[in-house]
């Protein structure tokens, strides 16, 4: 095995809810979290130096250590003591910086890509134990699917598959920084919370509508503020037929989720319209789930 490739899937968060800030800075969520079937293109080979090497198709992204994807290999290979050299070439599809998780997707498949290379044996909840060194959305990533995600990120329940529908997601031409956000939060008792409980019911009772109904994003009261265009983003696609649209995770990625996939292809040419916009038409993706 001196040559691998995976697909790392994007994910949306169907519902975002913070509870309360920790002592030790990071916030305690509860989230309710989505593979969809928007994927990069994850590809490892063995090498003869004992260096790692990182290749992309876009050339802004940082190759060395900043790359989260050069980080995992690193505690991997040290981790394990492997001495040989490695090159991992990712063909990025998902934006970056999207809210959609693409850098910790592709930091998951590197670690199962290595892990079935160097034939080091490890569970998938070992790689998941592993992953969350590297950042809270990596174990998810691992697991994938639907699934209640608690704590930092790190605790995680599979949940019965949401309704098949079209996803719609709209990115437009603006970066937002994750700690700012949850910075300029503000938690008082009279927040509106997601009620992720009922999301969770709507899910096992395979109801699209009242699934739609009540899924929120807690984030949007600090994104909305600042940035108008997401909330133009959100409204566009509910005119133009979405259940409802919500921002993915710190943002700045709009999705819309349409029952009927004729809307959705219409909205997706309508958007595809705006040169100042990322737009991708995709739908939920489950794994098959092995241990």
């Amino acid at each position: 095995m001196n040559f691998l490739t995976a697909k790392a899937y994007a994910k949306i968060n169907l519902g975002l809810d913070v509870l309360r800030k920790r002592e030790d800075g990071y916030h305690d969520l509860r989230m309710i979290m989505q593979t969809i079937d928007l994927y990069d293109v994850v590809t490892l080979e063995k090498t003869t130096s004992d260096k790692i090497l990182v290749k992309t198709n876009l050339s802004y992204l940082p190759t060395d250590h900043r790359n989260l994807v050069y980080k995992a290999a690193q505690v991997f290979m040290e981790r394990f003591d492997i001495p040989a050299g490695i090159k991992i070439t990712l063909e990025k599809n998902i934006p970056v910086a999207a809210g959609l998780a693409g850098g910790s997707s592709d930091a998951a498949a590197i670690l199962c890509l290595l892990n079935e290379m160097f034939q080091t044996g490890l569970t998938r909840e070992e790689l998941m134990h592993l992953g969350v060194t590297l950042g809270a959305d990596v174990p998810y990533c691992i697991l994938a699917g639907t699934a209640l995600s608690e704590g930092i990120g790190e605790i995680l329940t599979p949940l019965k598959r949401m309704p098949d529908c079209a996803i719609l997601l709209v990115k437009p031409d603006i970066s937002i920084s994750t700690k700012c956000v949850y910075t300029n939060l503000k938690l008082t008792s009279r927040s509106r919370h997601p009620d992720i409980t009922a999301m969770r019911k709507a899910i096992e009772n395979g109801d699209l509508k009242g699934l739609t109904g009540c899924m929120d994003n807690i984030l949007q009261t600090v994104t909305v503020p600042r940035y108008p265009v997401i909330k133009e983003i959100k409204h566009r696609m509910q005119k133009l037929g979405a259940l409802t649209a919500l921002m993915s995770g710190s943002g700045p990625t709009v999705f819309g989720i349409y029952k009927d996939s004729r809307m959705a292809e219409r909205a997706y040419e309508y958007f595809k319209k705006d040169p100042g916009k990322q737009v991708f038409l995709t739908k939920p993706y489950w794994p098959d789930r092995k241990p």
